[in-house]
């Protein structure tokens, strides 16, 4: 079951439309959903985060944690609404374009995909858009 939480003043429109979305994407990588609670916030509470359990001291848009189990997809996925809003503003993109990007982005970490590396992260992009198209259809 897909959960969305909201640790922010934000509220996103047509969840179920999102979530619908989420779950044919993980089914089409081959996955089981499991329990999947997005949480969005704010960029204080996600540094927080980002300091506490990755002994990270920078601001990020998504910072997941997955409890997948075999192909039972479960996690929780936390984004900064703030920083969501700044990186679209830089990409000179809307936020309501940039907003379903970071969504599936912290899926496909769970689904097996990686973006450290410049291959791992155009495999990364490609799939994004890839599901990108099928929201926008």
């Amino acid at each position: 079951m897909i959960v969305f939480n909201y640790e922010a003043d934000f509220e996103l429109v047509n969840e179920d439309m999102y979530s619908d979305w989420i779950s044919q994407s993980i089914i089409k990588e081959g996955f089981q959903e499991g329990d999947i609670n997005y949480i969005f916030c704010d960029d204080e509470y996600l540094h927080k985060l980002n300091v506490e359990f990755l002994d990270h001291d920078t601001l990020t848009d998504v910072i997941s944690f997955d409890y997948t189990m075999g192909k039972l997809i479960s996690g929780d996925i936390f984004i900064s609404i703030e920083r969501v809003r700044d990186n679209a503003i830089d990409l000179n993109i809307s936020f309501e374009d940039e907003l379903p990007r970071v969504i599936i982005h912290g899926v496909l970490h769970y689904c097996g995909f990686k973006d450290k590396s410049d291959d791992d992260a155009k495999m990364m992009r490609s799939k994004e858009e890839e599901y990108l198209s099928i929201l926008t259809n």
